[in-house]
């Protein structure tokens, strides 16, 4: 399977993204520029992490706007796959092919850390390989990771199961909305995401934006292998429809 990984000044995640694609998963992988108008046959594409354009007026806003957007989301549209991570999450957002919106982390610092999921979603081409209720660590890196979305349309958002993964503790659970700091809230549910959301998809569920990193975490050499499913189930379901 053809997949795109698309490069913008300042992603940081673009080579770990394409190891894990073609060195673990033995996939045929392409560097796209965010100057490219063309996703030259991608199948599945991802938008790295990182700090595209230095975050500047938002994390992903300026991304958001590259040429290469337009091509991805004809992608998105005509039912092509598309992942987002961390900054890529929050360009989905900002071009509006996810809801909802980014604002900093509670704590206003950059977080640099190991958190728990929980997987809400075990039939997307995404998490096939999980099964739904399945804890999985995985490292953040983000300072502007707080997800925050309209009461009603957030609502919707959960009756239509589109939340993905959640930020959980290790056993599973959801902190309260109104833990105290230094309390269950602010040990698992770290940047404070309304819901303790970590990742949703788009209504059909080709689309996906998680803030966690599972291309951190996809060999035994790193000692975590929970991502690794993430990219194998993707890359499952494109073979499926090949």
């Amino acid at each position: 399977m053809r997949c795109g990984v698309v490069v913008f000044p300042g992603s940081n995640c673009d080579h770990d993204v394409y190891h894990i694609l073609k060195h673990v998963l033995g996939q045929e992988v392409t560097f796209l520029w965010h100057g490219e108008d063309s996703l030259r046959g991608s199948e599945l594409v991802v938008l790295p992490g990182g700090f595209s354009y230095g975050d500047y007026l938002r994390a992903g806003a300026m991304a958001a706007l590259s040429p290469i957007m337009a091509a991805v989301r004809r992608h998105a549209e005509a039912g092509g796959l598309v992942l987002g991570i961390c900054n890529g999450f929050q360009m989905l957002l900002e071009s509006g092919l996810l809801p909802g919106a980014m604002r900093r982390n509670r704590n206003l610092l950059f977080e640099c850390r190991d958190v728990f999921l929980r997987v809400e979603r075990d039939d997307l081409p995404f998490t096939r390989g999980y099964r739904k209720g399945q804890v999985l660590r995985m490292p953040i890196a983000h300072a502007e990771g707080n997800y925050i979305h309209h009461a009603d349309q957030l609502e919707s958002l959960e009756e239509a199961g589109r939340v993905v993964f959640r930020y959980v503790s290790p056993e599973g659970e959801v902190a309260a909305e109104d833990a105290a700091p230094n309390e269950l809230g602010e040990l698992w549910n770290v940047n404070g995401s309304i819901n303790a959301i970590a990742g949703i998809c788009n209504e059909e569920g080709n689309i996906m934006g998680m803030m966690p990193h599972p291309e951190r975490c996809a060999e035994e050499i790193l000692g975590n292998v929970d991502g690794l499913a993430l990219f194998s189930s993707a890359v499952g379901a494109l073979e499926v429809t090949a």
